[in-house]
């Protein structure tokens, strides 16, 4: 599975609605997804909730790559380390 120091958590809305599946590199907080690490995707690719409809992030680029950036308070993380 993966690089070394990766490992995959379940990103979920407030409201309780899991967003996607995510490899996620290194420690800290969870600030920006990368799409192409996104592994299971279960919203309309538009960083809104489809349960809720809260936006819970905002499109942005870094290192020339699409991510979705977090917006603060909106999602929680549960981790899967493997």
């Amino acid at each position: 599975m993966g690089k070394p120091g990766t490992y995959v958590i379940e990103v979920h809305c407030k409201c309780g609605f899991c967003l996607y599946k995510y490899r996620k590199e290194g420690g800290g907080n969870l600030v920006k997804c990368y799409v192409d690490m996104i592994i299971d995707d279960h919203t309309k690719g538009d960083c809104k909730c489809p349960e809720c409809g809260q936006e819970f992030a905002r499109k942005a680029t870094y290192h020339n790559r699409p991510a979705h950036k977090m917006i603060g308070g909106k999602v929680y993380v549960r981790g899967h380390h493997g």
